[in-house]
C-alpha cells in the first residue's frame, strides 16, 4: 500500500479526492488529512508518507513554502492546483505530477501509477513534468473558480475584472456574464498573479487587457470593455500607470 496524505486548505477538494483515491486508486491509503501547510508539516513527521497530495495555494503558507521547511523530502510530491502556471516551480521540486482542479480521475490514477516500488531517477520526473507541461495548450489557460454549485473553469481571457464583497467575489466575464466565487479578493488576486491583472483599489481587481479608457483625477478611474467605471485609490495610481506604460 501507499501512504499517503492530503493537504489542502478547501475541505470540499480533500474530500472530493479522497473519495477519487478509495474509489479508483485501492492501492493508495490515505493516513490523514491536512487543512493547512503546518499541519502537513506535523504530519509528515509523524506518518512519514510514501506519497503527499499538496495544494499550492493556502493561506499563511504555500504548498512551495511547506517544502522549503524541510531539511529533505523523502515521499512523492503530487500539486493540486486550480492554475497551470506552478509546473515550473513543481520541477524544482521533483514533483512526481501536478493536477489541475476539479482533479480528472482518469489523470489521478494515471499520477499514481509513475509511484514504482523504488523511487524513479530524478531525470524521469523532470521528463513526466515536462511533458505534462509543455502538452498543456496554453492558448486556453483556464482557472478553476469555486462557485456555490462547485467549481467553474473559466479560460483567463474572458475576466473582464473582479470585485469584492466581504468573504465573496463577483468576477464580470465577456458577454455579460457574473460569477459569484466564493474566495475573498485577495485570493483571487493571488490565484491570477503574473497573469495582466492588477488590484487597482481594495475592491477592485482588473484585467489590464481590458481597459479602454484612463480618466485622471485624484485616483483616477478606468473604463473597463464591458463599459464598467473602476476607481482608482490614489496608493495605486503609480502601479497602475506604469503596467499601463503611460
Amino acid at each position: 500500500m501507499i501512504k499517503a496524505i492530503l493537504v489542502d486548505d478547501d475541505m470540499l477538494c480533500r474530500k472530493a479526492l479522497s473519495i477519487q483515491l478509495h474509489r479508483h486508486c485501492p492501492d493508495v491509503n490515505v493516513l490523514t488529512e491536512c487543512s493547512s501547510a503546518q499541519e502537513g508539516l506535523t504530519a509528515v513527521e509523524r506518518y512519514q508518507p510514501d506519497l503527499v497530495f499538496l495544494d499550492v495555494e493556502m493561506p499563511l503558507m504555500s504548498g512551495f513554502d511547506m517544502l522549503q521547511q524541510l531539511d529533505r523530502i523523502t515521499f512523492h510530491i503530487i500539486f493540486t492546483t486550480s492554475f497551470d502556471t506552478y509546473a515550473i516551480r513543481a520541477i524544482k521540486f521533483s514533483a512526481l505530477d501536478y493536477l489541475l482542479k476539479p482533479i480528472d480521475t482518469e489523470e489521478l490514477k494515471r499520477a499514481v501509477a509513475k509511484i514504482q516500488p523504488k523511487a524513479s531517477p530524478l531525470h524521469q520526473h523532470l521528463d513526466n513534468l515536462l511533458q505534462h507541461l509543455y502538452h498543456r495548450p496554453h492558448a486556453l489557460q483556464k482557472v478553476a473558480l469555486p462557485t456555490l454549485k462547485g467549481y467553474k473553469m473559466i479560460s483567463l481571457d474572458t475576466i473582464i475584472r473582479c470585485e469584492s464583497e466581504g468573504n465573496y467575489t463577483h468576477v464580470f466575464l465577456k458577454k455579460g456574464e457574473r460569477l459569484l466565487v466564493s474566495r475573498q479578493l485577495k485570493e483571487i488576486e493571488e490565484l491570477l498573479e503574473g497573469h495582466s491583472f492588477l488590484r487597482v483599489h481594495h475592491s477592485h481587481l482588473i484585467n489590464l487587457n481590458e481597459i479602454t479608457h484612463y480618466m485622471r483625477g485624484e485616483g483616477g478611474w478606468v473604463v473597463m470593455s464591458d463599459n464598467a467605471s473602476v476607481n482608482v485609490s490614489r496608493s495605486r495610481k503609480v502601479a497602475l500607470l506604469n503596467a499601463l506604460n503611460v
